[in-house]
């Protein structure tokens, strides 16, 4: 059952879907933030297909520290993966969420690794 922080998340995530979308030369980064983990994709809206795909689950991210530290390593690590796929440039969905905290963090990491948005 959706609680009522979820349904307005789920309605503001459907206001900026209407607006923002990924193409083949600016596919969108999207992230997903539970309780204890974040995720992020590299999604082609085009063809609907996912490009590249990072979490702080992987064997790469170190799980230690706060998981902000954790969201800014995974940002890292989908622009590393982004750049060796050949994309440069995205547009950045945060999915409903506040850019604060964790989401601001993991798009702080990917500008540092060298994503463009």
């Amino acid at each position: 059952m959706a609680t009522k922080k979820d349904t307005g998340r789920l309605r503001r995530k459907r206001g900026i879907r209407n607006r923002i979308s990924g193409s083949a030369d600016r596919p969108r980064l999207t992230v997903f933030r539970s309780c204890k983990h974040i995720y992020a994709q590299v999604i082609d809206d085009d063809r609907a297909v996912s490009l590249v795909a990072a979490s702080d689950l992987t064997k790469e991210i170190a799980t230690e520290g706060t998981k902000r530290d954790r969201a800014k390593a995974v940002g890292v690590a989908i622009a590393k993966a982004c750049l060796a796929g050949g994309i440069t440039k995205v547009v950045f969905d945060r999915n409903g969420y506040i850019y604060h905290g964790r989401v601001s963090a993991l798009a702080d990491g990917a500008r540092e690794g060298g994503l463009d948005f």
